[in-house]
């Protein structure tokens, strides 16, 4: 039997694949689901929760656009991180725990541009389950 891989960007900000009904047909089919930019480039990490810091992609235009941190969005990042430091998480670790719990999904392609920052987000595979909806 082939193994059969599903590849999409899934976070807690993306959630069309479970909108759109992929992730259930992904777990339906036995099929796996590889959840790419699980931290919606660096948006669900501490790092704009106080705006946007002078190195960060946000302020050099490029992959995130300073227009893209509402004041609607960062509310959503405060109320998140203030969920995570309840479960005694980063925001980083809870939406990558977030992601491991999801239906269908078998693994999460994370960039760290440091090793301190890969042990970080490592320590989502320890953590507690979700009992709540976000």
């Amino acid at each position: 039997m082939p193994l059969l891989i599903y590849q999409g960007r899934l976070n807690m900000l993306n959630r069309e694949p479970q909108e759109t009904g992929i992730t259930d047909f992904c777990a339906e089919k036995g099929i796996g689901f590889i959840a790419f930019s699980p931290l919606a480039q660096g948006l669900l990490t501490d790092r704009y929760l106080k705006g946007i810091p002078a190195d960060s992609r946000m302020a050099k235009e490029t992959f995130l656009k300073s227009s893209m941190l509402t004041p609607e969005l960062l509310s959503t990042l405060k109320r998140y991180n203030d969920i995570a430091e309840s479960r005694g998480e980063t925001l980083a670790e809870m939406a990558l725990a977030w992601i491991l719990h999801q239906k269908a999904v078998t693994s999460v392609l994370v960039g760290a541009s440091s090793t301190s920052q890969l042990e970080k987000n490592l320590k989502c595979v320890n953590a507690a389950p979700f009992d709540e909806a976000l």
